[in-house]
């Protein structure tokens, strides 16, 4: 399957294949010098796969997990860029998760202004949901993804063999996406979470969040309308991601409480907590509501004293709503 993403900044092909990375370097060429990010949670046969198909290209490797996405390792991945003599014409490629994605797109955004950037996702979330539209960035200062850059992919091959060796709880964690793009944009998406044999399906659902992010991304590229019901379950998610210190609970997780937090519809709620029960994810937490309020007063959706959130009252239906900021301090004190 062959997905044409047509952005103003560029166009870029998405592939999903199973086997695909044992064939990418014919599928991306030899222009340039290539330079290779990953992180030391992908499997180390995955990392020769891809090395062995490109001998002559340095590899940095990074301690895996959301602490290394900060700036210091985006600088140490800069300087190392600059000590292999990379130029304008070199091609940046990264082979990892969620976060080797930030690390490696920020860093070709920001090196020499700009170089080619390719994706090659290797975890359920990666593939579902940051491999598509640009989208760049580090924590800093304690918030999640306050510095960044949207710097759009050249090409991303999604290889679905690549999740064999991922654990379950990560799997379940880029899942939790799936579940919301099905809730804001597909119905068809979020039944098939609602059968038992969801597990048998991973392909379809990869296909059809990659088709979602696209259309979402061509008519949106930067954020300014529909692109942010993608945000669904994001404002309590990030928030709560931070107050953990980003280890706790994973991405999806705190995403999937999220999206229980500020979902109105009981019927909805509910249907959403059996989905979220049944793949072992966590449902609510204990935390501190002012502590969190914090958090959520420096969120890049808030706009002064008001946020912009996604609420679901009919499933594949997300949409915008304003809410002021002492609306959202009321539900993190009654959840």
């Amino acid at each position: 399957m062959q997905i044409e993403v047509k952005t103003k900044q560029k166009q870029y092909t998405v592939m999903l294949e199973r086997g695909l990375l044992n064939k990418a370097d014919s599928l991306i060429g030899r222009h340039g010098h290539v330079y290779l990010v990953s992180e030391d949670g992908v499997p180390e046969i995955f990392r020769k796969t891809l090395q062995q198909q490109y001998p002559e290209a340095a590899m940095y490797v990074f301690p895996h997990g959301e602490q290394s996405k900060n700036l210091s390792t985006w600088q140490k991945i800069l300087e190392d860029m600059l000590a292999h003599d990379l130029g304008r014409k070199d091609t940046v490629i990264a082979l990892g998760g969620g976060v080797t994605g930030d690390m490696a797109g920020f860093a070709a955004a920001a090196y020499m202004r700009g170089i080619t950037y390719i994706n090659i996702p290797t975890t359920s979330l990666s593939m579902i949901d940051s491999s598509i539209g640009g989208k760049t960035a580090v924590d800093f200062a304690g918030v999640k993804n306050s510095v960044g850059a949207f710097w759009q992919p050249d090409l991303v091959l999604v290889d679905p063999d690549l999740l064999q060796t991922l654990p379950v709880r990560h799997l379940h964690n880029g899942l939790v996406e799936a579940v919301k793009e099905g809730l804001t944009f597909d119905p068809e998406l979020f039944a098939i979470f609602e059968k038992d044999d969801y597990l048998d399906h991973i392909d379809e659902i990869i296909a059809r969040c990659l088709q979602i992010k696209k259309n979402v991304v061509e008519q949106d590229e930067r954020e300014g309308g529909i692109r942010k019901l993608l945000n669904f379950g994001h404002t309590y998610g990030h928030a709560l991601e931070s107050y953990f210190g980003l280890d706790r609970y994973y991405h999806g997780e705190c995403v999937g409480m999220g999206m229980l937090m500020i979902m109105n519809n009981p019927d909805l709620k509910d249907r959403l907590k059996k989905v979220l029960e049944r793949m072992d994810c966590p449902v609510s937490c204990q935390y501190d509501p002012d502590a969190v309020y914090e958090l959520l007063c420096h969120d890049k959706k808030a706009d002064h004293d008001h946020v912009t959130i996604v609420q679901v009252d009919e499933i594949g239906k997300g949409h915008l709503v304003d809410w002021p900021l002492t609306k959202l301090k009321e539900r993190l004190h009654h959840e």
